[in-house]
């Protein structure tokens, strides 16, 4: 084992999904695919702008990874002001 090296990676985890799926999908389960589609193709798009990676899409909820901490967490905030933006009119 001491000829093995080691590989390591510095990576920063974002993980979301959407709050109260079930219930949005009860009550308008097309209007609720639709608003799916969007949010994920904005948070997508925010994911990749600073060079994040999507690893994988679960139904509501979306895993990515980063390589710096910083760029993470401005993503995470930037992806929560713009779907607040875009669900104004969710209750």
């Amino acid at each position: 084992m001491a000829d093995q090296s080691i590989q390591r990676k510095l990576a920063a985890i974002l993980y979301g999904d959407v709050a109260g799926y079930s219930r949005l999908t009860g009550a308008d389960e097309v209007g609720t695919h639709e608003a799916l589609r969007t949010g994920l193709a904005i948070i997508t798009k925010s994911i990749e702008s600073p060079g994040g990676r999507v690893i994988n899409y679960a139904g509501d909820a979306i895993l990515a990874e980063f390589g710096s901490v910083v760029e993470c967490v401005r993503t995470a905030i930037e992806v929560q002001e713009k779907i607040a933006t875009e669900n104004n009119d969710v209750v």
